[in-house]
């Protein structure tokens, strides 16, 4: 535990001391028996003691009610006031402050009030009310002064916790988005290059100039992984339709399967034409990886308020479960206030379809070319 800690959490009960001045003068100015003195003496100590035990324990990592603690102060307080007079009575100042703050809250004002009518008591019993009545008012403002402060405290305690949730909510959100990001990047990136390597080690030996280039191929698209990478961890990295489309072409190409689209006739939203690329780049990992399609038809239309993306191939995808990579893509895509669809395709092969609402009106531009 930081002893700084320590020290400020008895800092909020040190102030309230100043109220012992008065027992303490008592205890050396009149004259009494040396035993009754040394009870005195130590129940005094006892009684401050606990005290700021109790204000360790309540504004410390412990929260639960030192009721023992309470106890003992409040026995101490009452016996030491009723027992050596009116210097004493203002030890029930410091039963109302523990009171306040280490009682539940339906019982401070009962017990403050009691702790007041005890000092009234005394003071009254030895005729000295109406000099220093105001030690029984004191014992209720000390407690609406520490019952408020340990409201502020304890507001303040889960403001804190919140703001340490949303920190650690932020931390997981950006894991996921990395893990996310890599599984897109990385997924599409090496199927691309185990796709173009076993095309090379088969046209090493017939035709080893198209092997060569297919290396080449190979060489370019792992640097281009490298950099997307290192673009993913800067934060910087973005992917456009466009270039998904140039990409999958490529890839879907080398593996034999006609890519039926073209770009975009206009620029789409910054936001829009990078979560389209993102479906792009899945739908093409997923054909190269799973659907065993001979041709992939790409559709895009615009309308006023939202743009739709349909990637349609011939394969044996069917109605296949959403996997990582479909999950991912659905939270991007929800990030924008769009929906991902995939299903069966028109007699055959598997679909996915991307609605995402436009910024601003976009013309219609289908890409579903021969």
């Amino acid at each position: 535990m930081d002893p700084r800690n320590r020290w400020q959490r008895l800092g909020w009960a040190v102030p309230w001391l100043l109220f012992q001045v008065f027992p303490v003068a008592d205890l050396v100015s009149t004259p009494r028996p040396a035993l009754v003195q040394v009870v005195a003496a130590a129940g005094l100590v006892a009684f401050t003691v606990v005290y700021l035990g109790i204000f360790g324990q309540v504004f410390g990592e412990r929260r639960d009610w030192p009721r023992v603690q309470l106890a003992v102060v409040a026995v101490l307080g009452v016996g030491l006031a009723v027992w050596l007079g009116p210097a004493w009575a203002g030890l029930m100042i410091y039963v109302s402050a523990a009171a306040s703050v280490g009682l539940p809250q339906r019982w401070v004002w009962p017990a403050v009030v009691g702790a007041a009518g005890v000092c009234a008591g005394v003071l009254a019993a030895h005729g000295v009310l109406g000099e220093v009545f105001i030690l029984p008012v004191m014992c209720v403002l000390t407690a609406f002064a520490l019952r408020g402060m340990r409201q502020l405290i304890s507001v303040n305690s889960e403001l804190v916790e919140a703001r340490e949730e949303l920190a650690r909510n932020a931390v997981a959100e950006e894991r996921l988005r990395f893990a996310r990001d890599l599984h897109d990047l990385l997924g599409h990136s090496l199927s691309l290059i185990a796709l173009k390597s076993e095309l090379a080690g088969r046209l090493a030996e017939r035709d080893p100039a198209r092997a060569r280039q297919e290396m080449a191929d190979v060489e370019a698209a792992a640097r281009r992984a490298l950099a997307e990478v290192r673009d993913a961890v800067s934060g910087y990295r973005q992917v456009s339709l466009a270039q998904a489309l140039a990409e999958g072409r490529s890839a879907l190409s080398a593996a034999g399967i006609s890519l039926r689209a073209r770009a975009p006739g206009r620029p789409l939203p910054g936001p829009v034409d990078a979560v389209l690329g993102w479906v792009v780049r899945e739908a093409t990992t997923n054909v190269l990886r799973h659907s065993g399609a001979r041709s992939v038809t790409v559709t895009l239309r615009a309308g006023d308020d939202d743009v739709r993306l349909t990637i349609a191939d011939d394969g044996r995808g069917g109605d296949a479960p959403a996997g990582t990579g479909l999950c991912g893509l659905a939270e991007r895509v929800a990030a924008v206030g769009g929906r991902l669809d995939h299903g069966q395709g028109e007699g055959a092969g598997f679909r996915l379809t991307a609605s995402v609402p436009l910024s601003s009106p976009v013309e219609a531009s289908p890409v579903a070319a021969p």
